[in-house]
């Protein structure tokens, strides 16, 4: 691996993400969960900073001092930070400010890369940062996308914005697979993140999962026999949700005229029936599953069951809690803050999405939120 060549090729990707924004869409915060766009430019720049050139390379000036307070996320040992909510009230720095502190750590970090040989612990910071940049290029996608879709106007993203083509077997014959003891976990020498290890067995009763996830027709199917009012279907938690929030449809859903549309990269479209819904909740994949007579998968059949089909449309809602492996231990330091401490109260997503990054999925990756979440591109896959 060439660690300038993948700096570079990474970095290059987030701006291109970017490259279709004004610059009034980079300061833009519409909820506390979703960043404006300027944050994550700033946010990445600043992981390399921290955590690479500040250690490593002798004679670093940092750009600004400042900067740690402003782009610090929630590494505790790294001081104190703005609070997430408060992204968007930072007008300043600019984006044209933003965009040079970037420029000044690139700059930086290709002189350091051209020093010669990098240690062991310096390359896996590399890959973190690389693979933590990709999580956020996932990110500044699905956030662009809410603010977005939240302007009353519903402007397109970009016109150039390619969906990927849905895959599916023609057949709904749900997979067989035995009941027996399996491995899961991460296995092998490339990157993994710390909540994919240890590899360990777990016993699995023999059960049946769908090759195919659930459609926007199939979906609506739901809708129409009165799913969202039928607490039958319904968590507690999940029923307190609908009612508090009016939850009619997935998020980006629109009924004009007696047509459903939704919201997409293009601008508002008419709801496209054969692709896989998307951008829902657990409470309400839960509520879909239960409708049907069916359930959704645990993590450990997902991942046991995920080479009989395709996946990497949609973040798939498990039935699992997001808990450490056997033998998980947080490393020391800041990067141990990475995902340890958010194993409580989430529940685990597998697969990957449409704006999920380049090489950056694989069988083993555990992704988690909480259960009301909906932004991101998730969807259901179901079991029994």
């Amino acid at each position: 691996m060439d660690i300038a060549d993948c700096y570079k090729k990474v970095r290059r990707r987030t701006e291109e993400i970017c490259s279709h924004l004004q610059t009034e869409d980079y300061v833009v915060q519409p909820i506390g969960d979703v960043s404006p766009p300027k944050w994550h430019i700033g946010h990445v720049t600043w992981f390399f900073e921290t955590f690479v050139l500040k250690p490593y390379f002798m004679g670093y000036q940092e750009y600004n001092p400042d900067y740690n307070y402003v782009f610090n996320s929630y590494y505790e040992t790294v001081g104190n930070r703005v609070i997430r909510t408060d992204r968007g009230n930072l007008s300043r720095p600019t984006v044209i400010e933003v965009y040079s502190y970037r420029k000044y750590v690139d700059d930086a970090m290709y002189n350091f890369l051209a020093c010669g040989e990098l240690s062991d612990d310096v390359k896996e910071l590399m890959i973190l940062g690389f693979n933590h940049e990709e999580q956020h290029q996932e990110l500044l996608l699905t956030d662009i996308k809410y603010i977005l879709g939240n302007n009353p106007l519903f402007p397109a993203y970009s016109h150039e914005y390619v969906s990927p083509k849905a895959d599916r077997v023609e057949s709904n014959k749900f997979i067989k697979i035995a009941e027996g003891v399996y491995e899961v976990g991460f296995n092998g020498d490339g990157f993994c993140f710390d909540n994919e290890l240890n590899r360990h067995k777990v016993y699995l009763n023999a059960f049946e999962i769908s090759p195919n996830l659930v459609t926007n027709a199939e979906y609506l199917e739901f809708i129409n026999s009165g799913g969202y009012h039928d607490f039958r279907h319904w968590h507690a938690a999940g029923w307190d949700w609908v009612n508090t929030n009016k939850v009619e449809a997935p998020m980006y859903w629109h009924y004009i005229e007696g047509e459903w549309f939704s919201y997409t990269y293009h601008g508002l479209q008419p709801v496209a029936a054969h692709e896989p819904v998307t951008h829902i909740s657990y409470y309400e994949a839960y509520a879909y599953a239960s409708w049907k007579g069916l359930r959704l998968p645990t993590e450990f059949e997902w991942e046991t069951a995920a080479n009989e089909f395709k996946w990497g449309q949609r973040w798939e809602w498990t039935e699992s809690a997001y808990l450490p492996y056997p033998g998980f231990a947080k490393a020391p330091g800041a990067i141990g803050e990475y995902n340890g401490k958010f194993m409580v109260g989430q529940k685990v997503l597998r697969g990957a999405s449409e704006v999920t990054s380049p090489d950056h999925s694989r069988v083993t990756y555990r992704n988690f939120f909480q259960p009301e979440l909906r932004w991101q591109f998730t969807g259901i896959r179901l079991a029994k």
